[in-house]
């Protein structure tokens, strides 16, 4: 298996994503939610369950990108978060609909609350500093237990990760919420635990290879885990594909990022990883001679 020889394809494939992500972010931006740019939340007591297709209906005349979630064990309560800041007539304006719609009393308009855009720096402020802890954690973890040429091919492909998550949603123009914040969190975990498992095996074919060639043992340990790296990834997928389809919009938006960066993960571990790790070898050992 040629993995490593073929570094320039994958880094050509990866470094295409991410480049078609940040063009298009940086000329219509990303497509923050409401977490991130302020709001209207309002939430609707309905008596009954109506199915999201239908209440959209209403919601999309005033915000098409508004995510709607069911609420109560019944799910008869609807919790719209609108990117769009409506004063109180407008809020008025769109419960008249569903007032009129679904024949429903004054107190069914059960609460209205605007987040101002402080509150979206705020997050996106913490949402930054915790995936840069998280990566300086990782990176004296593995440095400690590896060394440091491990530690930083690592935190590449985790950058590397996230990167490309990004341009998915900057691609195709997904809503960025404090979902995908706890998303991109737990791929960064999901990613270095696949990334570590194929590091902890070239460590150990390093010390039984008779000749070493960072080449040849990359390959070797790729083709000793990518048959457990692939399964692992299909189990999490069909996992994470169920709460996607199955599970109401507010779980869909965690479980989206979820998939992508499961997909994501999985490939750099095998594909950006290993190579970049072989990189930094095979420079250290050219300034050795």
């Amino acid at each position: 298996m040629n993995i490593v020889q073929k570094q320039k394809i994958w880094f050509s494939i990866s470094g295409a994503i991410i480049i078609l992500g940040l063009v298009l972010g940086l000329v219509r931006g990303l497509n923050f939610g409401i977490d991130f740019t302020g709001g209207t939340l309002m939430e609707i007591e309905l008596h009954e369950y109506i199915p999201t297709e239908e209440i959209r209906e209403i919601v999309n005349e005033y915000d098409e990108s508004a995510s709607i979630n069911m609420l109560g064990t019944e799910k008869t309560t609807i919790q719209i978060r609108m990117n769009e800041d409506f004063n109180t007539n407008e809020r008025a304006e769109i419960f008249e609909d569903f007032k009129e719609k679904y024949d429903l009393a004054d107190e069914d308009f059960l609460r209205a609350d605007q987040f101002g855009p402080s509150i979206g720096k705020e997050t996106q402020r913490k949402a930054i500093i915790s995936i840069i802890l998280a990566s300086i954690g990782m990176l004296i973890y593995i440095t400690f237990r590896f060394e440091l040429s491990f530690a930083v091919s690592a935190i590449i492909a985790l950058v590397h990760d996230v990167l490309v998550v990004l341009s998915i949603y900057s691609i195709f123009n997904i809503p960025v919420n404090n979902s995908f914040v706890a998303a991109i969190l737990a791929v960064v975990g999901y990613s270095i635990n696949d990334t570590i498992v194929i590091f902890d095996r070239i460590r150990e074919n390093l010390k039984f290879a008779k000749k070493v060639d960072y080449v040849d043992v990359s390959n070797n340990t790729i083709s000793q885990t990518i048959t457990r790296s692939i399964n692992t990834s299909i189990t999490t997928l069909l996992t994470v594909g169920a709460l996607y389809i199955f599970g109401v919009e507010l779980i869909r938006e965690f479980a989206l990022p979820l998939l992508a960066g499961v997909m994501t993960g999985t490939y750099s571990s095998i594909f950006i990883a290993s190579p970049i790790w072989v990189m930094f070898k095979n420079k250290k050992k050219l300034k050795h001679r």
